[in-house]
Order: structure tokens, then sequence, then C-alpha cells
């Protein structure tokens, strides 16, 4: 069984702060995607290009404090790509691919954070921006192999995604113009929300306001996906949103996998 994890750190360093290294040694990951890291490789050297006997893989932001993407993985990549497309985000520090490629299998696993357009209007034209891009690159490796994404989509699917849908639909995270990008990426596309075909609950989030009581009364958002070709979809197994320790504002997304990587 082949364990992966996705969770949006908010500062590999304030994770850490909160226990981040033994609960890493404690969940027996194989894989690990990480997003906002919020730090550069020389805060990394020495101390968390290693974790739970991982080896770490990073595409950092240029500017300090903000974004950054990492993989830790247990099986040595037979290739490691850092972004995706040679303009405007790849200085964001958002895509990290790791190849595992056999001449029986050409197979990829990617943390990948998408931008937030909550902060005002420049940004979310900015993640419009990155939704046009990523499509269209997410069709073409998915012509050339198979792969899981995991990471911070920051975009709730359905309703049943998030607690406040209806006062939301207004929101970045869930415009109808965002669910509709995630609609063609799942049924045209033919990518696969992998935890939702394990898991078809209310009341299954991944990250919440900190206003508010939000995380008390589980007010929260699911934004942190597992999104596969539907071979690998087809074998996964377990899923958990493992709620404790709370390491950030998202929790862990922990998927197992049938598969040998």
């Amino acid at each position: 069984m082949f364990r992966l994890v996705t969770l949006n750190l908010n500062g590999i360093r304030s994770a850490a702060n909160k226990g981040l290294v033994a609960w890493a040694e404690q969940i027996g990951a194989d894989c690990m995607g990480v997003q906002e890291v919020k730090c550069q490789d020389q805060h990394v050297a020495g101390c968390f290009d290693r974790l739970a006997g991982m080896q770490g893989h990073f595409h950092f932001a240029q500017k300090k404090g903000y974004a950054g993407v990492g993989l830790y993985t247990r099986s040595t990549p037979s290739a490691v790509i850092l972004g995706f497309e040679p303009t405007e985000f790849d200085a964001e520090g958002r895509y990290v691919e790791a190849r595992y490629d056999t001449p029986e299998r050409r197979f990829s696993i990617i943390s990948c954070y998408f931008p937030s357009g909550s902060s005002g209007e420049d940004r979310q034209a900015a993640k419009f921006r990155f939704l046009e891009r990523m499509y269209p690159h997410l069709l073409r490796l998915k012509a050339e192999r198979e792969f899981i994404l995991v990471g911070d989509v920051n975009i709730a699917h359905h309703a049943i995604d998030l607690k406040n849908w209806k006062g939301n639909q207004k929101n970045s995270g869930f415009l109808p113009e965002e669910r509709a990008w995630m609609t063609r990426l799942l049924d045209e596309a033919g990518l696969v929300d992998v935890f939702r075909t394990l898991n078809p609950k209310p009341d299954q989030y991944t990250w919440w306001s900190q206003r508010g009581q939000a995380w008390a009364k589980n007010v929260g958002w699911r934004i942190d996906y597992h999104l596969a070709t539907p071979a690998i979809a087809e074998t996964a197994r377990r899923e958990q949103i493992v709620l404790a320790p709370k390491l950030s504002d998202h929790a862990a997304l922990v998927i197992d996998y049938d598969l040998t990587v």
C-alpha cells in the first residue's frame, strides 16, 4: 500500500513549532506534498530537507515568506520538475513534480498550490490566468503519463464542500467560474477527485478560517485535493482527513493507494 499525504503547512517553520516532525514520523507516509512552505532554500537546508526518512524536493517562491511547495519522497524519482510554465507563476513557487518512469510505466506525483483570489480583484484575475494555463498543462500530462496531483486548489467544487455555501457564491473559492473549471477538469479532461470517490459524506473539510469560531464550529471548506488519472484513482482504498494535531489552518488529507512507487 502506498500512502500519499497532502498538507498546506501555512509556513513550514510554524508547522514545525506545532509538532510537524513528530507527526510526520507517526503518519507513515510514502510521499507527502506540502504547500505554503513560506521559506527559501537556506531555511530548509539542514532542517527540513528531509522529513520522516523522506527526501524533500522544493519549488520556492522568489518573494520571501510567500507560497512555495514541496514533495517529500521515500522512493528516489527519476526526475524532478519545478514549475509548469515559464512566465508569471513559476516565480511564485507553485508546482513540483516527481517523475517515476520505467519502461513499463510513466507516472508522476505533483504538489501544487493554486492561487487564492480572496485578497482582491488583481489576485482573482491572476487565479483565473493560472486556471487557464493549468488546464491544458494537465491535459497534456494526462496524454503522456499517469499522475496524482495533490495540493491546495483553493476551490470548493460543490455545495457539499463548504459549510456556508449559500453565502459564499460571490466569494473567491466558490465562484461559478471556478466551480465550472473544476467540473470541466473532472468531466471533460477526465481526472478524478479521489477523496469523493471514497467519501460522499457532508461536513468533510480541510480548511477553516482563522476568524471567529470556524474551527470550533466546523465551518470549513474542502479545498485540498488528490486529483488523479482514472487508472490510478481506481487503486485508492482508504481516505482520512487528519484533524489532530492542528499543525496549520488546513488539515492533512491522507489517501492509501494499492500501487507500487
